[in-house]
């Protein structure tokens, strides 16, 4: 047991029987009444995004979860196809429990959250950035650089990602996993 003191971003708690992970938190003090803490909170089974209030010090349930290497293999009609790296055990999940689907190219090691009481894969994270080369892009105008203007780009996988100006195709750039924005170019 853990109590309104122990959250964290990226928490896993049980909510009415759900599972949810802490997306933000914080605490709310008044002079008169008990401090409250509130958290906005991601569904892992389910899709939905709730905001929950609890007294200062109630109890919470928090979920243990593994953080596993895998390795992405292919999509098909089935959903995403994984491979444990230790086991070599094949593992199919639906797009719906893949965060930036669109930046998963085969090959790519990723980490499955797995929750330990029920053995059970939750959601599946990527590295904190990805490498990806441009596949095409339209050509920016000599000498426009003056504001940050940006242009979409198709990716490798078939994503697209804004770009500032100077990207050309055959390029490869760094992507932020978690929002699948441009970082930088990458020179080999």
């Amino acid at each position: 047991m853990a109590s309104t003191g122990d959250i964290r971003n990226g928490m896993i708690i049980k909510l009415d029987g759900n599972l949810y992970s802490v997306v933000e938190f914080g605490q709310n003090k008044t002079a008169r009444a008990a401090a409250k803490v509130w958290a906005k909170l991601k569904g892992v089974d389910n899709t939905r995004t709730i905001e929950h209030t609890w007294n200062s010090g109630d109890t919470i349930h928090p979920v243990r979860i593994e953080k596993r290497n895998f390795q992405f293999l292919y999509k098909d009609d089935m959903g995403f196809n994984f491979m444990d790296q230790e086991t070599f055990e094949q593992l199919t999940l639906p797009e719906s429990s893949i965060d930036n689907p669109g930046l998963y190219k085969d090959g790519q090691e990723c980490f499955i959250n797995v929750n330990t009481e029920t053995d059970q894969p939750m959601n599946v994270e990527l590295p904190s950035n990805v490498v990806l080369e441009v596949t095409y892009t339209e050509p920016g105008l000599k000498g426009d650089t003056a504001t940050r203007t940006l242009k979409p780009a198709t990716v490798e996988t078939g994503a697209t990602v804004n770009v500032p100006l100077f990207i050309d195709t055959g390029e490869k750039i760094k992507i932020d996993s978690k929002t699948g924005a441009y970082m930088e170019r990458v020179k080999e």
